[in-house]
């Protein structure tokens, strides 16, 4: 069933949907998509989960204001040559053709 068809009966089912199609995944699985451009990182202060319905919805409002405060933007180089590095995991919501990611906050050292 498309998004849309879910959207339009029951947007909390669209959630719950979107919640269980998220994955802890390695940042070198997803390296070719960043290559294309297909690549979205949403900020540790924003709902993965919401970004991808609100992408879904179509929410240019929302999306643009996101932007505006850089609480989604494309990764920056930098960012993903360290990723590969450190053979980061993050947090991958696909909403093609897009891929939405979202890097866990560092652990805390126990001291």
């Amino acid at each position: 069933m498309p998004y849309s068809d879910l959207n339009a009966n029951n947007p909390e089912l669209l959630r719950h949907k979107l919640s269980l199609e998220t994955a802890l995944i390695s940042w070198r699985e997803l390296e070719v998509h960043y290559a294309r451009g297909s690549v979205i990182q949403v900020s540790a202060e924003l709902d993965l989960v919401e970004a991808g319905l609100q992408l879904i919805q179509d929410s240019k409002t929302q999306f643009e204001a996101w932007l505006a405060d850089n609480l989604i933007h494309s990764p920056e180089t930098t960012d993903a040559a360290a990723w590969h590095a450190q053979d980061a995991q993050v947090w991958a919501l696909v909403i093609a053709p897009w891929v939405l990611i979202q890097v866990p906050p560092a652990k805390e050292q126990l001291h």
